[in-house]
């Protein structure tokens, strides 16, 4: 079965990309992460048009084939209002790129330290981003759960109502939820700063893992 099966109707041709990107103009970029450069553009979905922020792979980053069907798997299978929503993604011509609904005010590290965010406001972002924590843990099937790998505060999005949405779902790992205790053994990964110590020491990972690296983010 291909990886892909069941998400076709999410493909964008890259014509439209370029179009709506201004071919990845300087003008158009708006942020660079562990993936690759975002750029803002507007394409037409259901026959209006939207902005959007389109996500480019560089692989001289590290990342590649993995993070980008994993990005695809998750955020095609699971909504949540306090996760990004993703409108689709291009493979086409050697190029792997993400589409996402714009979240106008980018991420929570541009405002951890400004002041003129209120103690509200804060508290509102720290529950939509745990809210949507715990969706990924308890909510997403009876099965199983996600395990994000990579909560941080460059990570956690902010939209017009500055209310939360969890992004960048390519380092995740998926473990079973109908036993009393989730863990999975794999290879440490992360940011440096945010990993649960008990976690890069040992390679166990857990759902308290993701909760230790929230605490740490905000």
């Amino acid at each position: 079965m291909s990886r892909m099966e069941g998400v076709q109707h999410l493909q964008i041709p890259l014509e439209e990309i370029k179009l709506a990107t201004n071919s990845f103009s300087k003008e158009n970029l708006i942020a660079r992460g562990g993936f690759g450069n975002v750029y803002i553009g507007k394409l037409n979905i259901s026959g209006e048009q939207s902005t959007v922020a389109v996500k480019r792979l560089d692989r001289k980053f590290g990342q590649g084939n993995r993070e980008f069907l994993m990005e695809i798997q998750m955020l095609s299978c699971y909504k949540h209002k306090n996760l990004v929503c993703l409108v689709g993604f291009c493979d086409e011509s050697g190029e792997k790129i993400l589409v996402y609904e714009y979240v106008k005010y980018g991420s929570l590290d541009g405002y951890i330290s400004n002041k003129d965010l209120s103690w509200l406001q804060r508290l509102k972002i720290s529950l939509g981003a745990a809210r949507g924590l715990s969706y990924l843990h308890n909510d997403v099937g009876p099965q199983h759960r996600v395990l994000h790998r990579d909560i941080k505060s460059s990570n956690i999005l902010l939209d017009d109502q500055f209310e939360a949405r969890i992004s960048d779902f390519g380092l995740s790992k998926i473990g079973p939820s109908n036993v009393e205790f989730t863990f999975l053994v794999t290879d440490a990964c992360g940011t440096f700063g945010y990993t649960d110590p008990q976690y890069h020491k040992t390679g166990v990972l857990t759902k308290e893992s993701g909760v230790f690296i929230w605490h740490s983010a905000i």
